[in-house]
């Protein structure tokens, strides 16, 4: 029994490998991968890979969808959102094709459809919420200026928040573009507005303290211990604190979070004529798909062209 409990979790083992060397994936996305397979595999009491048949996989599937809704998404009472249910089914997915590619027989992986889910939501700030988000900190203090910076920096660039703080105050302002390594450990540009790299200016002139990081903790922050090789950086929670923190304070009713912001960028973009390929390739989306959320901005210009051509006469 005991060799063959381990078969499988030998499989999944050279599949995680294979994902973080080969396929270049996160070891957030490795992690993922890990649970959604492994919560699988007790389920179905998988012990090798031809235990995997379409009726666990159908079970497995009815299991998740009677599963709970998050609670801190305010889903009590509801059931697990299918696109949720849909990263189980592309792990397993992936890891049957994995296993076809080793020659190892199991359940054909294109047997595996994923749940059908409504049109993703896009939440939105308007113009007018935005500029009093990016107004709200107090320019006249250190802390003002960097989160202002921050924020800018956010709008200006469509940045993810991960990729945000991991910029280092070294980077090189004076240019109005710069690379950043990003999902995938793919690296693409971005572009910093005249605006941003004013009030990054501003703040580093501001700085007090010597740590690495371009945006950091204050110095009223800092441990009075004297653990000098603790770094200041700050951590994407924190960021996502304060991003709350200046919504609440602009009278944004909405909740918004980094990737609002980021948000805001792209429908920026497009609703000013850019198109979505270039759009695509500012926010560092590997597929036009992803990119495809956004092109509801670009309705208002069909609705134009449509009132301006159509059944027109010479």
């Amino acid at each position: 029994m005991a060799s063959t409990i381990s078969e499988i979790q030998k499989n999944k083992r050279e599949f995680l490998e294979y994902l973080e060397i080969e396929k270049g994936r996160s070891l957030k996305t490795v992690e993922n991968y890990d649970r959604y397979l492994s919560k699988f595999f007790t389920f179905g009491k998988i012990t090798k890979p031809s235990d995997i048949f379409e009726e666990n996989i159908r079970e497995f599937r009815l299991w998740l969808n009677r599963q709970p809704g998050a609670k801190e998404m305010g889903q009590q009472g509801s059931t697990m959102k299918k696109r949720t249910q849909n990263y189980y089914l592309i792990a397993i997915r992936s890891f049957l094709k994995f296993l076809v590619k080793r020659g190892i027989k199991s359940l054909q992986p294109e047997r595996i459809e994923l749940a059908k889910t409504a049109d993703r939501h896009l939440d939105l700030i308007s113009t007018d919420e935005l500029l009093r988000l990016l107004d709200s900190p107090d320019k006249t203090t250190v802390r003002g200026l960097r989160d202002r910076a921050l924020l800018e920096m956010f709008f200006s660039t469509g940045l993810r928040v991960s990729e945000l703080c991991s910029l280092n105050r070294d980077l090189d302002i004076s240019k109005d573009e710069f690379s950043i390594r990003g999902k995938g450990d793919k690296v693409r540009v971005v572009f910093i507005s005249d605006a941003a790299r004013k009030t990054l200016t501003e703040y580093l002139s501001r700085r007090e303290d010597m740590d690495d990081a371009l945006f950091a903790q204050l110095p009223s922050k800092i441990s009075k211990k004297g653990n000098k090789k603790t770094s200041l950086r700050l951590s994407p929670r924190s960021v996502e604190r304060l991003v709350k923190y200046y919504s609440i304070k602009a009278g944004i009713s909405k909740k918004v979070t980094p990737h609002v912001i980021r948000h805001s960028f792209a429908t920026d973009l497009l609703s000013n004529g850019a198109d979505l390929r270039s759009v695509q390739a500012l926010l560092g989306h590997a597929h036009i798909t992803t990119t495809q959320i956004y092109t509801h901005v670009t309705d208002k210009h069909l609705r134009e062209v449509h009132k301006n051509f159509h059944r027109k006469r010479n």
